[in-house]
């Protein structure tokens, strides 16, 4: 999905967090210089249904110069998992900065 403008990633947000419901994410740093960033991630939620998924992946930021992102590339995979299979609950405890594998 490409976005262009606030209007429109309003609209994609919106609709992106009505159906991903008790969303945990992990985020990790993976590089930074200038206005550019790398991140590893990797959240957990479920659908509607109950079916729960993990979402995997790397995301490249760039900001302009009022410290808006400018551009954002992201590589994202889906997993269908169980619930029985789910490795994030909920926020990190305080000075938790343990890295989840990601499979």
């Amino acid at each position: 999905t490409f976005v262009t403008g606030r209007a429109e990633i309003v609209a994609f947000l919106t609709a992106k967090w009505e159906r991903e419901l008790d969303y945990a994410l992990r985020k990790e740093l993976w590089a930074f210089e200038g206005n550019r960033i790398a991140v590893r991630f990797q959240y957990e939620c479920h659908d509607r249904d109950g079916q729960w998924w993990r979402s995997y992946g790397n995301e490249l930021w760039e900001f302009d110069e009022a410290g808006l992102m400018a551009r954002r590339e992201a590589s994202i995979n889906d997993l269908r998992i169980s619930e029985s299979e789910r490795r994030i609950f909920g926020p990190r405890a305080d000075g938790d900065q343990s890295l989840i594998p990601i499979q």
